[in-house]
Parts: structure tokens; sequence; C-alpha cells
């Protein structure tokens, strides 16, 4: 039976021949310390909630900046500290504060968030929702998606993640 020749498969023999004559890392402009374990400067950063180096302890990093954007994980209104009542106003409210905290401590600003993705406990929160939300973008928000789930962790009525650009170091 003979076996296909695809680039992939040339690809794969090639790279290791390459790796096994010792000159993969010099055709490919790397050291082979690079090769060997991963990069400690890929130029990612993984933050804490107040912008510091993560310590690697964190099951999930809030704020991640790498090649000039800045992504946010989910944000819900019981992340970083109780909120205050239980109506939808006041967890949107919690929770923008805590994504614009997030976006600024990445060198970003409210006006550099190009995408963000709501996650509606009910979507009977949809109005009560954009009302908050259109104060947070007075300039016109970002693209959005809102989708309406079962449920969303820490009894928070949404949840919201976002990549924004960086604007400033």
């Amino acid at each position: 039976m003979k076996s296909a020749v695809t680039r992939r498969n040339f690809a794969t023999k090639f790279a290791s021949m390459l790796s096994t004559l010792g000159i993969g890392a010099a055709v490919l402009g790397k050291t082979a310390a690079a090769q060997t374990s991963p990069a400690q400067d890929t130029g990612v950063q993984k933050l804490n909630y107040d912008g510091k180096p993560a310590d690697g302890t964190q099951m999930i990093t809030s704020l991640i900046v790498h090649n000039g954007l800045i992504y946010i994980s989910g944000q819900g209104a019981n992340d970083a500290g109780d909120v205050q009542g239980a109506d939808i106003t006041s967890h949107t409210t919690k929770v923008m504060n805590n994504v614009k905290k997030l976006v600024e401590a990445g060198g970003g600003s409210m006006d550099s968030i190009l995408q963000l993705t709501v996650y509606l406990g009910n979507l009977d929160f949809y109005d009560g929702m954009n009302k908050v939300f259109k104060t947070y973008f007075p300039h016109g928000g970002p693209a959005r998606t809102t989708v309406s789930v079962a449920g969303v962790p820490g009894k928070s009525l949404l949840e919201i993640n976002c990549i924004a650009a960086v604007v400033r170091k």
C-alpha cells in the first residue's frame, strides 16, 4: 500500500530530519532553548485584577495583554466583591465597573473596547442591561453579542467578557 505524499507529511518529515541533524533552530532562526521550552518572552502579559503580574496560581486570569490587545475574562456581578442590590441595574453597573477597571489596568479605555459578549441569566433583563450599558459608551459601543443562558456563576444576573485595544502603555 502506497502512502500519499502531502504537504503535511513532507513538512513533518522535513522538520524531523532538521531536528535530527540539529540544524532546525538555525534554519528557523531560533535558539535551541527557545525550541525546547515555552518562551518566557512571548509578549503575553498575564495580569491579576489589579493589573499586576499574575503569580500563576489563578485558575482563571482576569486580564491578558498580547500584541496590542487586552483580553478580559468573564466578569460577573459577584466578582471582586459583593454587589449592592439584586436587580439588573445594580448587577450591570457592578459588571461594567469591573470591566472598566480591568481594561484600564491593561492600558485601554472604554472607547478602546472592540468586542464585548454579554451572557444574560434571563432575556427579560435585556432592556435594563442596555440602559446601564449605554452610560458606559457615550461615543458608541463596541461590537457586541448578547445571549441568554441558563445560569451565570456566583448568582450574578449577567457575565461579560471583552477584547479591547491597548491605547497607552
